[in-house]
């Protein structure tokens, strides 16, 4: 009997991260408080359109959540908002006025105006 020897590509993050949200991710962890392990996108309900992206420090792993290995640290996903953000691509983006991460989430069926939170 003869071993099935094909190899299987290594599964694709949920949420890819443009190479300026790893920098952003490298000098969160270089700053961060004693005792954080990594960041972690969660999508806590909030906001009137239900859902809100949420980057946070963490501590210790949780169960279920996908963890990606950025060059600066690394970035966690919570297992509840993995459904939510299969296919995304979250990016830093900085200008004049503002800065933050901009998330392009093929999953969302809306957002409010303000852009503080998305329905899927």
């Amino acid at each position: 009997m003869m071993s099935d020897t094909r190899t299987r590509p290594a599964p694709k993050a949920a949420v890819i991260l443009t190479q300026s949200a790893e920098e952003r991710v490298a000098a969160l962890m270089a700053k961060a408080p004693e005792g954080a392990i990594g960041v972690k996108l969660s999508t806590p309900r909030r906001g009137c359109s239900g859902l809100a992206y949420s980057v946070d420090y963490v501590t210790e792993e949780t169960a279920f959540d996908e963890k990606i290995e950025t060059p600066g640290g690394i970035f966690y996903i919570d297992g509840a908002s993995v459904l939510y953000l299969i296919g995304s691509t979250m990016d830093w983006v900085e200008d004049d006025f503002t800065a933050g991460f901009v998330f392009e989430n093929p999953n969302a069926k809306g957002a409010c105006g303000c852009g503080e939170s998305f329905m899927v």
